[in-house]
C-alpha cells in the first residue's frame, strides 16, 4: 500500500429515487456511507404520513480510495462520482462534518436553495455550537444554512436567533461595491 492510498469522502450521483438502495448496497459491501435524510409530511387522500427523504436528492456520500472506484460504480443506481472536468473532487471534510452534526443534532433540517450571499454567522450555543454558516431571516426565526459547495446545495436548520453571532457583514456584490 503506497502513501497515496487515501480514503476520502466523495459525492456519488445516483438515479432518481435510488438513494436508499445505493446507500444500503454500498454499506453492504463494507463502504462508509452517509445519506442525510429529513422527515417530510406527505398527504394522501385518506391520510397524512411522515416519510424520510434524502436531503440531497440524487446524491449519496461514500468514503473510498478513488483509484479503486470500479466496485462503487457497479452498484445499482450509482451513475458517477461528482467531478469537475476529468478530476473527481472529494467533499470538503469540514463541510461534511458540519452536515453530519446538523443531521445528528435532532433539530429540524430541510432542503434549502443553495445560497452564495448573506450574513455569515457562528453558532454560539446549543448542539451546533461552533458551526458556521449563512443566516436567513425567515419571518421571526433564523435559519442557519450549511452549504456544500461541491454540490451547490444547502441545508437549513432552524435556530433561536439568540444562539448565533455574526462573523462579518453581507457578502453580496452590491455590498462590496458600496465598501470599495
Amino acid at each position: 500500500m503506497s502513501d497515496n492510498y487515501e480514503f476520502r469522502w466523495y459525492a456519488l450521483h445516483v438515479k432518481d429515487r435510488y438513494e436508499k438502495i445505493a446507500s444500503s448496497n454500498l454499506a453492504g459491501k463494507g463502504y462508509d456511507v452517509f445519506l442525510p435524510t429529513y422527515s417530510s409530511r406527505r398527504r394522501w387522500s385518506d391520510r397524512i404520513k411522515v416519510i424520510e427523504r434524502p436531503l440531497f436528492s440524487g446524491y449519496v456520500f461514500c468514503r473510498f480510495y478513488f483509484g479503486e472506484r470500479l466496485p462503487i460504480l457497479t452498484v445499482p443506481g450509482v451513475q458517477y462520482v461528482v467531478s469537475f472536468g476529468q478530476t473527481a473532487t472529494p467533499v470538503d471534510s469540514t463541510e461534511l462534518n458540519a452536515l453530519q452534526r446538523a443531521v445528528d443534532s435532532g433539530l429540524p433540517c430541510e432542503p434549502y436553495p443553495y445560497l452564495k450571499v448573506g450574513y455569515r454567522v457562528r453558532v454560539e450555543s446549543g448542539p451546533l455550537t461552533g458551526l458556521e454558516g449563512f443566516v436567513l431571516d425567515v419571518s421571526k426565526p433564523y435559519k442557519l444554512v450549511i452549504s456544500l459547495n461541491l454540490l451547490c446545495r444547502s441545508v437549513a436548520v432552524e435556530l433561536d436567533r439568540t444562539s448565533v453571532k455574526p462573523i462579518d457583514g453581507p457578502t453580496t456584490v452590491e455590498h462590496r461595491r458600496a465598501v470599495a
